[in-house]
């Protein structure tokens, strides 16, 4: 008995075909390449632009903490200074820039923790768990982040002032006021960011710690809320940020008294010494002050670069 082979075409591989010929598969990469290539010489291009636009006044604002104030006058936009003048830096923090530091240190330790405590509580509770006015309560918080606060400040100026009456640590010109608008300014964000990321946590984790006989309390704070420490971490720079330059509130609230600034922040405290300085003209001593209330932050968001960026793509990409 024979077999008979038919051979119609061509023997046929076992990969399947391309879907278009090699040349034209080759023309369109080619073009994607040249065309990609452009986008990312563009990209680049702006990336270095938009880069010397930052960096370059942050090197100026430092170079010229360093200069004597004839230099500052005479080459404002030279980058290095004859000599380095680290006596500016002595002279600026004497003249009252330690104070600013302090008022400014004792107002973000609790402004902060008690945004991100009462925040996180928050949004936990309205991303979690159903009930009735859920989301009437949460449009609520976030109708504050369409206010500007300019609008509220001579209701706040009012509230502040008449509060003080009868409350004298909640009066103007304290600290302890100062922290409360700041719990009340930054909360909106705060709520608005934590309650995408709580949403992003699974269910089945909050279950079996209360399976395992866990409250809702020791399930936020012992399960959950360190599940969403990279949000944490991003809107606790956000909020440091912030709050550390934060300018109208602290001086509509923290007016100096008798001319002196003992309860101003680092934000306005910069500016009653330049308003101050008159004829005398203390550039250098001034940019040294500057220079010392930003390389905080500065330090802080480098510090802490890959944890907000892992915060931000998180909730993003769960």
């Amino acid at each position: 008995m024979s077999t008979v082979t038919h051979t119609s075409g061509p023997a046929r591989s076992d990969t399947a075909p391309p879907d278009r010929p090699p040349a034209d598969r080759r023309a369109k990469d080619a073009g994607n390449g040249f065309g990609g290539r452009i986008f990312n010489g563009f990209s680049h291009l702006f990336l270095a632009v938009w880069a010397i636009m930052v960096v370059y006044p942050l090197l100026w604002v430092v170079m010229s903490a360093l200069k004597t104030d004839s230099e500052v006058i005479r080459e404002p936009l030279s980058l290095l200074p004859d000599s380095l003048q680290w006596d500016n830096f002595a002279r600026a923090w004497t003249a009252g820039i330690d104070s600013f530091f302090l008022n400014t240190l004792l107002v973000l330790v609790f402004s902060v923790t008690l945004t991100m405590l009462l925040g996180s509580m928050a949004a936990y509770a309205l991303a979690r768990y159903e009930f009735r006015g859920n989301r009437l309560i949460y449009w609520m918080f976030l109708s504050g982040l369409t206010l500007p606060i300019y609008l509220a400040a001579v209701p706040l100026f009012k509230g502040v002032y008449n509060t003080g009456v009868s409350l004298p640590l909640l009066g103007p010109n304290k600290h302890l006021m100062l922290i409360l608008v700041y719990v009340a300014w930054s909360l909106s964000f705060t709520i608005f960011f934590m309650h995408s990321f709580f949403r992003t946590l699974p269910d089945s984790i909050a279950e079996a710690a209360q399976v395992d006989g866990a409250s809702h309390t020791r399930t936020f704070f012992s399960v959950m809320l360190p599940m969403a420490k990279p949000g944490l971490i991003s809107i606790g720079i956000f909020n440091v940020l912030g709050q550390w330059n934060q300018w109208y509130l602290p001086t509509l609230l923290m007016q100096s008294v008798s001319g002196e600034p003992k309860n101003q922040v680092i934000a306005q405290g910069l500016i009653e010494l330049s308003v101050n300085q008159g004829y005398k003209s203390d550039w250098s001593g001034l940019f040294a002050g500057v220079t010392m209330a930003m390389l905080p932050v500065l330090i802080v968001y480098i510090v802490f670069q890959r944890q907000v960026q892992s915060g931000l793509t998180a909730g993003v990409g769960k």
